[in-house]
């Protein structure tokens, strides 16, 4: 039997999203994924928009995603950690799946400690940003009496709802941003300014959809994720050095 030894990092999943590629074709790749990891594991991080639309009432939580949990629920059973971050699609969570599927759940940014490094963990959305109307959407995305006025709508409107603006983003719509170049990055520009008391070695964000590894000043490095919609990426640490690997590109054929 593989010693679990190595930590795993990924993100976007978008499960759910029906308007680029297969939904059910990409939670049998993630779940491919999980599996194939799980062997070696120690501790999973899951770093946000996991879900393409997650909005968990009292009683009712979104129908899907059954291959997905259920094989969260079996790795966290044999005594994997999996950590589940909000990210700008899913962050409207409750109780369900640290209840039921055993998943530590973290609805801000996370400095791990392991191996006598630091690595600081975000989804990324609204980090670095000048874009006061971007800060205001996430305000009111985050704001209590909002959510529950939100949450009093049945649950087969809300959802649909949800499922609605987010086929209206810009990845609901196909549209991807390409590289802005490291000034301009706001990601960059966060992890850059961020204090170096903090003593900060790795930042590990998702969000950006674009697989990338860049230098920071001070010996400090910088990894995203990239995402799941065609072929899918992930980082891990194996307790010496942390690796950016990616998957092949799944043929639309």
């Amino acid at each position: 039997m593989a010693q679990r030894d190595k930590i795993y990092f990924s993100s976007d999943f978008h499960l759910g999203l029906t308007a680029t590629t297969d939904p059910l074709e990409r939670e049998r790749r993630v779940v491919a994924w999980l599996r194939d990891v799980s062997v070696d594991a120690r501790e999973i991080y899951l770093l946000g928009d996991i879900f393409d639309f997650w909005w968990e009432y009292k009683k009712v939580v979104p129908k899907g995603f059954t291959r997905f949990l259920g094989t969260i629920s079996e790795l966290t059973d044999n005594g994997i950690t999996v950590h589940f971050f909000t990210g700008n699609h899913d962050m409207w969570i409750g109780d369900y799946l640290e209840k039921e599927c055993g998943m530590v759940t973290h609805i801000d940014p996370f400095i791990l400690e392991a191996d006598n490094k630091r690595f600081f963990l975000a989804h990324g959305h609204g980090l670095g940003t000048t874009d006061n109307r971007y800060k205001l959407l996430l305000k009111i995305f985050n704001n209590r009496p909002l959510r529950k006025i939100y949450s009093a709508l049945h649950p087969a409107i809300g959802i649909a709802i949800g499922h609605k603006w987010s086929l209206n983003s810009r990845l609901g719509k196909g549209i991807s941003v390409p590289f802005k170049g490291e000034e301009k990055e706001e990601l960059v520009r966060f992890a850059s300014s961020y204090p170096q008391e903090e003593k900060i070695d790795y930042f590990i964000f998702g969000h950006r959809h674009i697989p990338m590894t860049i230098k920071l000043p001070e010996g400090r490095e910088m990894l995203v994720l990239g995402s799941w919609m065609k072929g899918g990426s992930y980082a891990v640490w194996n307790g010496n050095t942390l690796e950016l690997r990616t998957l092949p590109i799944q043929s639309s054929c």
